[in-house]
C-alpha cells in the first residue's frame, strides 16, 4: 500500500514537473508576526493575501513585503520600520538566483543583516539552521510552573524545484502541571485553543515532557507545489478557534497539493494519516517477552483524512472558499487519493448507502471581505457535518448538525494601528461526532475543528495595538456556554433532535491580555495575564475562578 501512495505522488510529479519553475516552496509557521502584519496590510487594501489555508509559503510572504516596499509613501512610521525588519527575514527567499558568490556563516548576520546560527547560501543549494529554544514561567491560582524547551529549525532549497524543512521542539515542564492541564482526573489536557500535547517519557503530577516534530519535502512547479511531510493544516478564519481545521490537534503526516491555474482560482488538496487512539484487537499480538510493557504489540485502528478546496478571488479583497473533507478508517482508499473526486458521493456509492459501512464527510465554506469597507475585514465560516435540506426548518424532523463563525474587525480605528473586532461562533449538537469511533473529527482525541467541540456558542470582542514597532498589545474578552456531547443514539435517532445547549455543562467567561516584543528576528519576549471564571453545572456543580500569569522568551516559535 505504501508503494501505491508513493506511486500516486510520483505521477503528480511527472504530471506537473515538466512545466516552468517558480520559486521553491517552504511553508512558514502561521504564528509568525510577519503574517499578522500582512493580514492587517491586506485589511487596509495595500496587498492581496491568500491565507484562508495555512501555512503559506515563505516566498508569498516575501513577495507581499516587496509589494509593500513599493508603497512606502502609504505606510506610517511604525509600519515602515516593521516592514524593513520583516524584509531582513524573508528577502533571502527571493535572492538565491542573484547570488554572485557562495555565502557560509556561523553565528553571524547574512547579507540582509538577519542574525543566523548557521547558513549556506548558493545558487543551487541553501540551508538555514536556527535554534528553537524557550523559557517560560506560569504562575497564578495554584500554579508554579517552569517550562523549558529546546530544538531546532532547519530549512532550505535544492536546485530550482525542491524545498525542505524540519522543526523539532522538546518541552519539559516542572511544577504544578497537574493543576494546569487537567480537565478531569482522567484527562491530562487543558480546555483552550493551544495545540494539544502528546506526553512522552516518564511523567507525574510535578513533571511532564512532550515534543513536536514537523518535516516536509516540497516540490514546486509553475503554478503550484506538492508536499510530503508532517504538519498542520489550518482552514478559515477565527480569533480564538476555527470550526473547520484549527491548530488544536497535533500535526500529522500528509500529502499536500496546491495549484493556482489562473489568477482568481486556487485549488488545495491534502490527504493525512491520523491517530485514532483505538486499539485494533485483531491486529495486536503478544510479544512473549516475559511481561515487559504488557507483553503485547499494540496496533491502532487506521484513520485518515482527505480534503479539497476551491478558492475564488471574486474581486480584490473579496474571497470565497468552498471545501469538502472525509474522515475514513480501517484501510487506505485510492478513491480519496484522487484530488478531484467528490468524496461524499463516492463514499455513498462505495458503501451502498449503508451508514455503518460509510465514512464521515463534511462540507464547509469561507467568505472573506477585506477593505470593501475601508480598513475592515468581514468574515464568515460555515461547517456542515450533516443536514436534511428537505426539513431544514422543520423542528421535528431537522438534523442541522452544523456550525458557523461570523466576525469583523476594523483597523486604524480612532488612532493608527489600533484594531477592534468582534466574533460569534456557534456549533450545534453532535457536530464532529460519528457512530464509528475511528471516524470522529479528531486527531489523538483532540478536535480537528474548534477546541470546544460541539454544542456551544462563544461571543468575543478583541483589540490589538502596536505602540512602538514590534511592540504588540492584545486583549480579548469572551463569554462561552457549553452543552453536553449527547449520545450516539440521540444523534442518529432522536426526533426531534436535542435542543441547542441541551444537557447544559458550563458557563465560562475569559479575559486575556498579552504584551509581546520581537526584539530581533525570531527572538520573542512575551508576558500575559488570563482570568477564567468557569461555572460547571455537572453533578453537584462547582465554580472555578483562576488567574494565570505567564512571562518568558523564545527564539523560534512554539
Amino acid at each position: 500500500m505504501k508503494n501505491k501512495i508513493f506511486l500516486v505522488l510520483f505521477i503528480f510529479l511527472l504530471s506537473f514537473g515538466i512545466k516552468d519553475i517558480h520559486a521553491q516552496t517552504i511553508w512558514e509557521n502561521k504564528n509568525t508576526e510577519a503574517q499578522a502584519y500582512l493580514a492587517r496590510m491586506a485589511q487596509k487594501g495595500f496587498i492581496q493575501l491568500n491565507d484562508i489555508i495555512q501555512p503559506i509559503e515563505r516566498t508569498k510572504i516575501a513577495n507581499a513585503l516587496i509589494q509593500l516596499n513599493q508603497q512606502k509613501e502609504n505606510l506610517t512610521a511604525i509600519e515602515l520600520k516593521e516592514l524593513q525588519f520583516y524584509l531582513q527575514e524573508y528577502n533571502q527567499d527571493l535572492a538565491v538566483d542573484s547570488l554572485k558568490k557562495n555565502e557560509i556563516g556561523f553565528f553571524v548576520k547574512d547579507a540582509y543583516q538577519r542574525p543566523r546560527m548557521f547558513f549556506i547560501h548558493t545558487k543551487d543549494f541553501t540551508m538555514n539552521l536556527d535554534p528553537n529554544v524557550s523559557t517560560n514561567f506560569i504562575g497564578g491560582t495554584g500554579l508554579n510552573i517552569t517550562q523549558v524547551s529546546n530544538g531546532l529549525n532547519l530549512w532550505g532549497k535544492v536546485g530550482k524545484k525542491w524545498g525542505y524543512q524540519l522543526q523539532y521542539r522538546d518541552v519539559t515542564e516542572l511544577g504544578s502541571v497537574r493543576n494546569f492541564y487537567t480537565v478531569n482526573k482522567l484527562d491530562f489536557r487543558r480546555q483552550d485553543a493551544k495545540t494539544g500535547i502528546i506526553l512522552v517519557g516518564l511523567n507525574d503530577d510535578k513533571k511532564i515532557n512532550h515534543s513536536d516534530i514537523r518535516a516536509t519535502i516540497n516540490y514546486s512547479f509553475k503554478n503550484g507545489s506538492i508536499s510530503f511531510g508532517k504538519d498542520q493544516i489550518v482552514w478559515g478564519y477565527g480569533e480564538n478557534g476555527r470550526i473547520v481545521l484549527s491548530d488544536r490537534a497535533p500535526s500529522f503526516p500528509l500529502i499536500r497539493m496546491d495549484y493556482n491555474p489562473i489568477k482568481w482560482l486556487r485549488f488545495n488538496y491534502f490527504h493525512g494519516w491520523l491517530n485514532s487512539e483505538i486499539v485494533d484487537s485483531t491486529k495486536s499480538y503478544p510479544t512473549y517477552n516475559g511481561g515487559v510493557s504488557g507483553d503485547v504489540r499494540i496496533i491502532n485502528r487506521q484513520k485518515f483524512i482527505a480534503s479539497h478546496t476551491l478558492q475564488f478571488n471574486l474581486k480584490k479583497g473579496l474571497d470565497l472558499a468552498i471545501g469538502e473533507s472525509i474522515i475514513y478508517s480501517d484501510q487506505i482508499d485510492p478513491g480519496f487519493l484522487l484530488p478531484i473526486n467528490l468524496f461524499k458521493i463516492y463514499d455513498n456509492n462505495k458503501s451502498n448507502y449503508l451508514i455503518n459501512a460509510g465514512s464521515n464527510g463534511q462540507y464547509f465554506l469561507q467568505l472573506s471581505s477585506r477593505n470593501q469597507v475601508k480598513n475592515t475585514h468581514f468574515y464568515g465560516s460555515l461547517f456542515i457535518d450533516e443536514i436534511r435540506l428537505a426539513s431544514v426548518f422543520n423542528k421535528a424532523k431537522s438534523r442541522n448538525q452544523l456550525g458557523y463563525t461570523l466576525g469583523a474587525s476594523v483597523t486604524d480605528y480612532f488612532r493608527p494601528y489600533l484594531t477592534l473586532g468582534a466574533e460569534y461562533t456557534r456549533v450545534n449538537p453532535f457536530v464532529y461526532n460519528n457512530l464509528i469511533p475511528a471516524q470522529t473529527y479528531t486527531q489523538f482525541n483532540y478536535p480537528l475543528g474548534d477546541w470546544m467541540g460541539s454544542n456551544f456558542h462563544r461571543k468575543m470582542i478583541f483589540a490589538r495595538y502596536n505602540y512602538l514597532p514590534k511592540l504588540k498589545f492584545y486583549t480579548r474578552f469572551q463569554f462561552m456556554n457549553k452543552g453536553g456531547e449527547g449520545s450516539v443514539f440521540d444523534q442518529y435517532n432522536a426526533e426531534p433532535q436535542p435542543k441547542f445547549l441541551s444537557d447544559y455543562e458550563q458557563t465560562r467567561t475569559d479575559f486575556f491580555f498579552q504584551a509581546s516584543y520581537e526584539w530581533m528576528n525570531n527572538l520573542y519576549l512575551r508576558t500575559s495575564f488570563e482570568y477564567i471564571d468557569n461555572k460547571n453545572t455537572r453533578g453537584n456543580g462547582f465554580r472555578n475562578k483562576e488567574s494565570i500569569i505567564q512571562i518568558g522568551f523564545s527564539y523560534g516559535l512554539n
